[in-house]
């Protein structure tokens, strides 16, 4: 039988460093001219004669369709809100002049200051009670309306 020997490990030398930085700058002018060419065919309006493109023109036209009235609506919204905070805010105004124009009312019409005010025309208080009057007869049914 054989012997069990031990093999030396053999070196191994290190690969060269491949350069990767000229690679990859390739990569970037080759997305940077797709970007130009999408630009430039948007701008010039050749990506409108594309295949794709005109065979989704009515789904594009609905999404823009749908995306003028959201931004109506939303306008739209914001005016009536502007407006009911408006009227919010009359209404507080309304409701403190009429609350002041109420007391000044009931101001006025104490019995002390409707006896100061007609006492400049010379009108002055009574101060013998009112009696009440009876009448026994009805006499407003024998009256006939001559027509």
């Amino acid at each position: 039988m054989s012997e069990n020997t031990f093999k030396e490990p053999e070196v191994i030398a290190e690969p060269e460093k491949v350069e990767e930085a000229p690679v990859k700058k390739v990569k970037k002018k080759k997305k940077e001219n797709a970007i130009l060419k999408g630009i430039q065919s948007v701008l010039d309006g050749t990506i409108l004669t594309k295949e794709l493109v005109v065979k989704s023109l009515p789904f594009i036209f609905y999404i823009t369709f749908l995306a003028i009235l959201y931004i109506a609506n939303s306008n739209y919204s914001e005016k009536k809100i502007m407006e009911i905070e408006k009227v919010k805010k009359e209404i507080k105004e309304l409701r403190s002049e009429s609350i002041s124009v109420k007391s000044k009312l009931m101001y006025y019409s104490r019995q002390t200051e409707v006896i100061k005010r007609i006492g400049v025309y010379g009108i002055k208080e009574s101060v013998k009670p009112p009696h009440k009057i009876y009448v026994d007869n009805d006499t407003t049914k024998n009256h006939s309306y001559k027509k």
